[in-house]
């Protein structure tokens, strides 16, 4: 059996708010973590959330927009941070350019653990 796997057609994560999700590894392949590529469109935003996952993110192009624990934090191309699990978080993209970006969360991304406030 081969020790590696790779990945040629991520899973799709269907969207209502025009970003791009592609799930390269998470829980639709049985994986612990999830490695995603995203591309979040001007002026898109997500309602607060108290994830219980760690949540690295790395920003490609653009800049992406966080509120961590009442702290605002505009990430730009060539950094990355790390959001710890249980941080109450808001991520958004108020710019006039779309941001492209990679999030690893450990346990993997799962609806049922990102704990999103109702708007």
């Amino acid at each position: 059996m081969k020790k590696y796997k790779v990945q040629k057609s991520p899973f799709v994560v269907p969207t209502t708010d025009g970003k791009l999700i592609e799930e390269h590894f998470g829980l639709s392949n049985q994986c612990e973590l999830s490695i995603a590529h995203m591309i979040a469109p001007p002026k898109w935003s997500e309602p607060f959330q108290i994830p219980d996952f760690d949540e690295y993110t790395y920003i490609i192009k653009g800049k992406k927009q966080l509120i961590v624990d009442g702290d605002t934090i505009v990430l730009e191309a060539g950094q990355s941070i790390k959001i710890e699990k249980g941080a109450r978080v808001r991520y958004s993209n108020p710019f006039d350019e779309a941001c492209e970006y990679l999030a690893v969360c450990l346990p993997a991304f799962s609806i049922d653990l990102v704990n999103r406030e109702e708007i």
